[in-house]
């Protein structure tokens, strides 16, 4: 009887054709849902650890309880819009960056999510800071980062990370993840699935405008046609019609586009003194 011999190249190649067969259903992401978590986890104590060596992380304590309050108020109502598809195996917790500069927020793989308080002092509606963080969990819930970083990265290193034999790698792609490297730049298709996700998220909550993700690029785009290009726009280049495209997908489902009645947005800009 012949037998067979396979490199380790040739044995590489065959459990990738395998974990890609077996992720068929599941949008071209090698890693499993679990790997997310770990991953994100992995991430997040990087992040917490860089932005509280330089005091801007807001920890999850006492001194600290009512902005948490108010964040988590808006964050779980679109948590519970009952459309996030990993809304129990992701452990979704959110922190807040003080940097007044920075409008942004960002999401790791496995719901770990950041808001810097920027954002939340250059909007003025809270529906329209909920669409940024509806973005944000679309991304997650998505599973964006992970199926980015295949395309970064490759599948060898990326199968190497799963099974734990490349820390260097994970080191690499948990700080790239944190935005302390290039960061990960996700592509227009991804962005457009987030801003699309969005709508569908705020509609399930039967609370905020579902087109709410549309206000923040209205502002952007007011103040950059004024000559005021903002820092966001430099970085993050707004797609075409990307206002346009989150407003039709609200009269697309016909949702509500008014803006919610009940909102404290004040109070939350005011727990931190913005």
């Amino acid at each position: 009887m012949n037998k067979l011999f396979f490199t380790p190249t040739t044995l590489l190649a065959f459990f990738t054709l395998l974990l890609l067969g077996s992720c068929s259903g599941n949008d071209g992401v090698i890693f499993s849902t679990k790997d997310d978590i770990n991953l994100g986890a992995q991430v997040a104590a990087e992040v917490d650890s860089t932005y509280r060596a330089n005091g801007t992380l807001l920890e999850r304590n006492s001194a600290n309880a009512t902005p948490y309050t108010h964040l988590d108020r808006i964050v779980n109502r679109v948590l519970n819009s009952g459309e996030v598809k990993y809304r129990n195996e992701f452990p979704w917790t959110v922190k807040i960056i003080r940097d007044n500069e920075n409008l942004n927020a960002f999401a790791a793989p496995g719901g770990y999510i950041y808001v810097y308080t920027g954002i939340i002092k250059y909007l003025d509606d809270e529906d329209h800071f909920a669409g940024v963080l509806a973005h944000e969990i679309a991304h997650a819930d998505k599973r964006h980062s992970v199926r980015q970083l295949q395309r970064d990265y490759g599948l060898s290193i990326l199968l190497s990370v799963a099974l734990g034999n490349n820390p260097g790698a994970l080191q690499q792609i948990a700080a790239q993840l944190a935005g302390t490297l290039t960061g990960l730049r996700f592509s227009r298709e991804a962005e457009t699935e987030a801003d699309d996700t969005s709508v569908i998220y705020l509609a399930g909550t039967q609370h905020y405008a579902c087109d709410g993700a549309a206000g923040f690029f209205v502002k952007l785009n007011a103040e950059a046609a004024q000559g005021n290009t903002p820092e966001f726009l430099s970085t993050h280049p707004n797609p075409e019609n990307r206002v346009g495209n989150i407003q039709q997908r609200a009269q697309e489902r016909g949702c509500s586009t008014t803006s919610a009645a009940d909102t404290d947005f004040t109070a939350l800009k005011k727990s931190l003194n913005l």
